[in-house]
């Protein structure tokens, strides 16, 4: 009986107080296990939850290294005071073309459509301001009645902007920060994705874009021929146009097309740049930061920035652009790749796919005459840009010949 009482005794040490005792098994936790958890969690409202729980939970959430970061809503922001001047404001031009206006190597009118493409995203950008910076969070917040300091981090994010959200986290490394909505507004059944990567300037940018998407149709017609290529399909029109594997067809030229296109990729470096002009605050605020995601709800645009990225940022200010919070995007070089019509697995039709592979001009010579010249092996950043199946997109299009253009700074 006593050899029984001693084994019970050592099960209660082993395995804690008794319930009866009301003693908590996390007290027993190491705090490492604990961090472990919570970086596992990850998420910024759920984290500033359970920094409420305890003095010790309050302790540890701080030094989680991994955070998400979900941004529900644009912070409300004062309009500024020439916001409501009229069309021939200062305002308005302020937000137009910028004083280098890209142009694409013998086609002067894509300035024109950079002057337009500019005033059309401005409140998109200027919404992304509201969202991102503090300041804008501080306008918001001085017309609302101050309650008591929550606990930081805090688990009430919608009147906060990231920036002032991650201020308590000490040892963050890792952070993903996903926005409600893309940039750029694009009618629907038009598929428009990107995805960039910059240090303290643009690294490389793939853009993938269809002007429409469609599901397969189920009518005979639209069957292959036997031995024909499963993952690429044509319309009768590219047929009569070209048989090279997809040099340009010269009606791309002509039926506005190329300057679709041109919009397109303007539009989605401009939205790169001022995301990343955005993130500097938070970037200089981390200095333990090695990664960082910035996407968006619409799956729409993604920016990255790895170990070396952020570290270029710190030690090389940005170029920011005169005319627009955003960061100055230097001389490019780009290969656009077109398919009349691609297949994608699952009956997934791409018109008018085009895939837009955008690099440094310096870098894309320095490394040899173009971005696509390292062959199989440098041609991995643009064909896993994407997930499936856009993925198998960009590989189609990879295939096809390539229409260069040079952009200049802006």
């Amino acid at each position: 009986m006593e050899e029984g009482r001693q084994e019970q005794e050592e099960a209660e040490e082993v395995e804690g107080r008794p319930c009866g005792e009301g003693g908590d098994h996390f007290d027993r936790l190491h705090d490492a296990v604990l961090l472990d958890v919570l970086n596992r969690i990850g998420d910024v409202k759920a984290l500033g939850r359970c920094a409420l729980v305890s003095r010790r939970f309050h302790a540890l959430v701080p030094l989680v290294n991994s955070v998400f970061v979900r941004v529900d809503c644009v912070i409300p922001d004062d309009p500024p005071p020439s916001a409501s001047a009229g069309p021939g404001s200062p305002q308005q031009h302020h937000h137009q073309a910028p004083a280098a206006a890209p142009v694409a190597r013998g086609r002067g009118a894509l300035a024109h459509f950079a002057r337009v493409l500019l005033g059309g995203i401005a409140r998109p950008i200027h919404a992304l301001g509201q969202i991102l910076s503090p300041a804008a969070a501080a306008v918001s917040r001085r017309a609302e009645p101050q309650p008591a300091s929550p606990p930081a981090p805090t688990a009430d994010v919608s009147h906060h902007s990231p920036s002032e959200v991650l201020r308590s986290f000490k040892e963050l490394r890792r952070l993903h920060i996903e926005l409600p909505t893309g940039e750029l507004g694009i009618d629907d059944g038009v598929l428009l994705k990107w995805k960039a990567d910059f240090g303290s300037s643009l690294g490389s940018c793939v853009i993938l874009g269809a002007s429409s998407v469609s599901s397969k149709p189920t009518s005979p017609s639209t069957q292959p021929e036997p031995g024909a290529d499963d993952s690429t399909a044509a319309s009768p029109d590219s047929n009569r146009e070209t048989e090279d594997l997809g040099s340009v067809p010269e009606s791309l030229y002509t039926n506005g097309g190329l300057k679709l296109r041109v919009v397109w990729t303007i539009s989605s470096l401009i939205a790169a740049s001022a995301r990343h002009y955005l993130l500097q605050p938070i970037i200089s605020n981390h200095a333990t930061l090695e990664s960082l995601n910035l996407t968006d709800a619409d799956g729409q645009g993604v920016l990255t920035m790895d170990k070396r990225q952020l570290q270029e940022l710190r030690v090389r200010p940005v170029s920011a652009s005169a005319s627009s919070h955003r960061t100055l995007m230097p001389a490019l070089s780009m290969r656009l790749h077109y398919a009349p019509l691609i297949e994608l697995p699952g009956g997934t039709l791409l018109k008018g796919a085009t895939l837009v592979a955008i690099r440094p001009s310096e870098d894309a010579l320095r490394e040899g005459q173009g971005v696509g010249a390292a062959g199989s092996v440098g041609t991995c950043w643009i064909s896993e840009a994407f997930e499936e199946p856009y993925r198998t997109a960009a590989k189609v299009l990879l295939k096809r010949n390539p229409y260069c253009l040079e952009m200049n700074s802006f």
